[in-house]
């Protein structure tokens, strides 16, 4: 629109650091913190957003302007980072098949920030990832929540541990033969938690157990990925018995158990929205995230995982398909920004664009859902980190 390459060019040159003063104006910016802002401006400092609302810049700052700003976007489930675009052995560490349980694999561990995914999908807004061991077998390992920039995953992780990564249905079994049933695999994974209950640290160091301690003290959730309703049910259940928090994933049939879910309190990452429906998904639908609005169960969206290449889906195209079977522009907006944030327990520093949280900022030459727009500037951390219009 507004932002030529050659200025993008010299803003790389200008903003090196998230120390560097910026101002985003926006014909129209969206907070995700209260009503929208027509010629809007977000002012950037040290990296953290130091005002927002509609006022004349003041002197000092190098301006970038779109018709549309947001939050930068936030992917509440992806595998991006363990697994790579080229699909080859080597880049491919998102599940680990010699064993059914292994909940001591750490996502920091295998993570790869230079990884050519994690630039692409910062390309289009994304500027958080909730990634890791991703479904495959019952307990693949556990998640992260990381920002999409930096070569070193220390310095970009916001949430080492997040989660511990649990697959129940056919998306567990394994062709060794254990577990092979369902029933298997839910005595197979409360067998684990018994255990982790009477764990003693201090007779001897078990990764294993500590991983499962730290679910059953609350330290970190279970992200169950579960397609079929008597699935989801049966997970509900084992949350009970074991008072352990966890959040549905992908959750196909979620829509046909909604009450039980809502009574339980339990949130949704809600399958892709494009991914295939068939096999456990065949009663997928489009509508699944509209229909846990109308539930009044908190949800958010996701790319997911892709076992042939590109190997990713990008969530803002997802959120755009959401928006057109059922929710609105903003309440799909939110499923990708504030609402993720919060489902995710990082909306003290993401999600939204108000003064003191982190300058992550999305720029765009028109409705970021429309497929002819284009995400024209990204910032993390106050720092433009894409300037590409793509």
């Amino acid at each position: 629109m507004r932002i030529l390459p050659l200025l993008f060019a010299a803003l790389l040159l200008l903003v090196p650091s998230a120390t560097a003063q910026v101002a985003v104006k926006g014909d129209i910016v969206y907070t995700m913190a209260g009503e929208p802002l027509k010629n809007g401006v977000v002012l950037v400092r040290d990296g953290k957003i130091e005002r927002v609302g509609r006022f004349d810049v003041p002197d000092g700052y190098m301006v970038m302007e779109a018709a549309v700003v947001t939050p930068g976007l936030i992917d509440a489930h992806t595998v991006v980072g363990l697994a790579g675009y080229l699909n080859q052995t080597d880049d491919q560490d998102q599940v680990e098949r010699s064993a059914p349980i292994q909940p001591e694999l750490r996502a920091m561990d295998a993570y790869n920030p230079r990884e050519a995914l994690v630039e692409w999908v910062r390309g289009f807004g994304v500027t958080t990832l909730h990634t890791g061991h991703g479904p495959g077998v019952l307990v693949s390992g556990q998640t992260m929540i990381i920002k999409t920039t930096g070569n070193d995953v220390s310095a970009s992780v916001i949430e080492p541990q997040a989660m511990v990564a649990v697959t129940l249905g056919d998306g567990a079994r394994a062709a060794s033969g254990s577990p092979g049933t369902r029933s298997k695999m839910i005595a197979m994974l409360r067998g684990e938690l018994l255990k982790a209950r009477a764990y003693d640290a201090e007779k001897g160091r078990d990764l294993r157990m500590e991983a499962f301690k730290a679910v059953l003290d609350g330290e970190m959730r279970m992200l169950i990925t579960v397609e079929r309703a008597h699935d989801i049910l049966t997970t509900l259940r084992l949350a009970e018995e074991f008072d352990i928090d966890i959040v549905l994933d992908s959750a196909s049939e979620a829509y046909l158990v909604a009450d039980q879910i809502k009574a339980a309190g339990v949130p949704v990452i809600t399958h892709p929205t494009m991914a295939r429906h068939g096999g456990e998904r065949a009663n997928a639908t489009f509508e699944a995230a509209a229909h846990l609005r109308d539930a009044g169960i908190p949800f958010a969206l996701q790319s997911g995982f892709e076992a042939y290449v590109p190997k990713t889906r990008v969530i803002l195209f997802e959120a755009g398909v959401a928006a057109a079977n059922g929710l609105t522009f903003e309440e799909a907006l939110a499923s990708i920004t504030i609402d993720a944030a919060r489902l995710l327990g990082i909306d003290g520093r993401v999600g939204s664009l108000e003064v003191g949280k982190d300058a992550d900022i999305a720029l765009y030459d028109g409705d970021p859902f429309e497929y002819t727009t284009h995400a024209i500037g990204v910032l993390i951390d106050g720092e433009v980190v894409s300037t590409e219009r793509r």
